[in-house]
C-alpha cells in the first residue's frame, strides 16, 4: 500500500539491529546504508527507512504483512530476543476481523510494531 515510510531514531545502531533482528522472519533485508540511514524492504516495491535524528521522535503504529502465523509467532520471539517490550503475544484479535493474527511488540524508540497475517490457520 505504501511506497515508504521514514521515520527518525534517537539511537541508529540500536533500531538498525532491532528491526534487522525482529522482521528478519519476514524477509526484511538492507536496500541501501548511507550517510542519512538505512532502507530496508521484503519485495524491493515498498520500503521502510530508518534515519538519524538528534530529536526524539514521535511514536508510530508500523504493521508489516506475515505470510503465514509462523512468521508472526516468529517475529514475536525474534523481537523480544533484540530487546522490545511485550506489547501483546501471538494471537487472533476478533475485534479486528476473524483471521487477524497478530503480535505487538514495542521497539527501541517505543514505536508500537506489529506483524500480521490475515490468512487461515491452514
Amino acid at each position: 500500500m505504501f511506497d515508504h515510510v521514514v521515520f527518525g531514531t534517537s539511537d541508529y545502531a540500536v533500531s538498525k539491529a532491532f528491526f534487522l533482528k525482529a522482521l528478519e522472519p519476514i524477509g526484511i533485508a538492507i536496500v541501501s546504508e548511507g550517510p542519512l540511514g538505512i532502507e530496508l524492504s521484503t519485495d524491493g516495491k515498498s520500503s521502510l527507512c530508518i534515519r538519524r535524528t538528534e530529536e526524539r521522535p514521535a511514536h508510530l503504529h508500523l504493521a508489516f504483512t506475515a505470510e503465514n502465523r509462523q512468521q508472526v509467532e516468529a517475529f514475536h520471539r525474534a523481537a523480544l530476543e533484540a530487546g522490545a517490550k511485550d506489547n501483546g503475544p501471538p494471537g487472533l484479535r476478533p475485534e479486528y476481523s476473524g483471521n487477524y493474527y497478530a503480535a505487538f511488540v514495542i521497539g527501541p524508540d517505543g514505536h508500537n510494531i506489529e506483524v500480521v497475517c490475515h490468512e487461515t490457520e491452514d
